[in-house]
């Protein structure tokens, strides 16, 4: 006898954050998630891709004691489905029939696997390398669930016409997309826009569940959503919150709907940069089981910068800072970060560095007779607030964070093993100019979900104050760089849209400083690859996304 398809589906998304291997936490997660969605009567629960796994996986997936235990875990999922409870739609590495491995989303339900689907479109650019691992999987049918047809197109299978055209032909009548999709600037925009356009096309409404939380270098910000077959949205869970949305999907007239929701607002300005900041810091040292954080505030904006995201990240008691003042140090950096350790109510701790760098400078002497003073006894400072930092981290187990903008990692104006230490670094992808941005809306905002107190945390002395190292007296940043309003448009064009040297001089920059910026860029790429990860936020960040070869004598220009 034939089943009469249904005409309503309640249909649960949970935006959540699996971790990266913990196939055991993430299983009980979908497990307390379904049972959620059972006492919100929904018939399906969906979860995000590579759910089981955690995303993503890299090498992990050609570990096959790795598969067998997403496998079991499978199983044990399917079993629980046998008590009539929600579907569960998850995502895991799967193993065809000929072994192969798949990025997969399974739909359990009635205790058993009951369809199996791959996806198409493996990503191979930027941060994405699924070429690596994954085969791609043929062109999807639609799962039929309780007699409806629903395509199933995986995170990227909805970027590309081919698999939504597919299922439209097909007969899918509602199009569910499970994502593992990374933040970067404008990303969310530029997600509905794509979503939109595969709901017109394929005349059915979408329901997209975007991953939540912090992996190394990438964060996924939520955000997940469901549209109308027009792609008006119906509902949109927040981004950087872990959440649950009920799409109630009814069937008249011929077409699916999805009734209204409640939908959090599209974040904007510098806020998002913020909040992806403050989530991939949690992650990263919640997923990595440090007790807290250290870090070196020297009165100057970034590290102020770093100590107020790590507070909100992961409030005052886990934030330890160290002023480690030289000779060269001015009595107003003394005071603006104990200002500063003050607004975020940290611990501060001084530890003068003159005896260490005495020890290596007499140390040195036989060795340097005869020769001039130069950066290298600049960095001998650089490097013995290192060494102090490094010690406190070892001695208490908190991981050291690292304070160096996007600016300067660039080109390299930083010091290997001295203020390039640490672990971790919250505004590596953020440049000089952004930094400031960030402090004043940091400053003035009302910090609700972030766990440091509202409004100012920054001294405005610190802000004001013109950028330097004080590695030796009267120092300043633009003794050595560009100012760096035009530093930092030089670069957004050299590394973030990779311009040649040509065209950005047609742009109106001076030739001279455009040439001398790029020759630093490129001479800079071994201190790079030794730097900590940072959190991604613009499309193109030095890590995952750009890798140039070390040893290269390309010049442009």
């Amino acid at each position: 006898m034939a089943v009469m398809p249904a005409d309503r589906l309640r249909i649960a998304v949970a935006q959540l954050n699996p971790v990266v291997g913990d196939i055991a936490g993430n299983l009980a997660m979908a497990h307390a998630a379904r049972a959620d969605a059972a006492g919100r009567d929904a018939d399906l629960l969906v979860l995000t891709e590579l759910f089981l796994s955690g995303y993503p996986p890299e090498d992990l997936v050609l570990r096959p004691a790795f598969l067998d235990a997403c496998e079991s875990a499978i199983a044990a999922l399917a079993a629980a489905t046998a008590d009539g409870g929600p579907a569960v739609l998850i995502g895991v590495p799967w193993r065809g029939s000929d072994g192969g491995v798949f990025n997969a989303v399974l739909l359990l339900d009635g205790g058993a696997i009951h369809s199996v689907r791959f996806k198409v479109e493996l990503p191979n650019y930027g941060v994405f390398d699924e070429k690596r691992v994954f085969r791609a999987g043929p062109l999807p049918d639609p799962v039929v669930f309780r007699g409806v047809r629903i395509g199933v197109p995986i995170c990227e299978d909805l970027w590309g016409s081919d698999v939504t055209a597919h299922l439209a032909t097909l007969g899918a009548e509602l199009l569910i997309v499970p994502n593992g999709s990374p933040y970067w600037r404008d990303k969310h925009g530029e997600r509905l826009r794509i979503a939109t356009t595969a709901a017109v096309a394929a005349a059915a409404p979408v329901i997209y569940a975007n991953m939540l939380g912090g992996q190394d270098e990438l964060v996924f910000d939520g955000g997940s959503f469901a549209l109308d077959a027009r792609g008006a949205v119906m509902w949109r869970l927040p981004q950087f919150e872990p959440g649950m949305a009920l799409a109630d999907c009814a069937h008249a007239g011929g077409r699916w709907t999805i009734a209204p929701g409640d939908t959090a607002p599209d974040l904007r300005g510098p806020e998002p940069d913020w909040r992806a900041s403050v989530l991939g810091l949690r992650d990263y040292v919640a997923k990595n089981r440090f007790p807290g954080v250290v870090l070196g505030l020297s009165g100057g904006i970034d590290s102020a910068v770093v100590a107020a995201l790590a507070v909100d990240a992961l409030g005052a008691d886990r934030v330890h800072c160290v002023m480690l003042p030289y000779r060269f140090t001015s009595e107003q950096s003394v005071n603006d970060a104990a200002a500063c350790a003050a607004l975020l109510g940290v611990r501060l701790d001084v530890v003068p560095i003159e005896a260490p760098v005495k020890g290596f400078e007499t140390a040195l002497a036989p060795l340097f007779e005869g020769r001039a003073r130069d950066t290298t006894e600049e960095n001998l400072q650089a490097r013995s607030r290192g060494v102090v930092l490094m010690a406190l981290s070892n001695k208490s187990g908190s991981l050291l964070l690292t304070t160096g903008n996007k600016s300067e990692i660039s080109v390299g104006y930083a010091t290997l093993y001295g203020d390039m230490n640490g672990g971790f670094n919250p505004i590596k992808d953020l440049f000089k100019t952004e930094v400031y941005r960030l402090a004043a809306w940091r400053n003035g905002t009302s910090a609700q979900g972030l766990l440091g107190p509202a409004g100012r945390v920054i001294p405005q002395a610190i802000i004001d104050r013109p950028p330097t190292a004080e590695l030796r007296e009267n120092q300043r940043d633009q003794d050595s760089l560009p100012p760096y309003d035009i530093l930092d448009a030089i670069l957004a064009e050299l590394v973030e849209r990779e311009r040649s040297v040509p065209e950005i001089i047609r742009l109106g920059f001076d030739a001279a400083t455009v040439r001398r910026v790029e020759h630093l860029v490129a001479i800079s790429e071994y201190k790079r690859r030794q730097a900590a990860p940072g959190v991604k936020i613009t499309a193109r960040n030095f890590g995952r996304d750009r890798r140039y070869p070390i040893t290269n004598r390309y010049r442009d220009g």
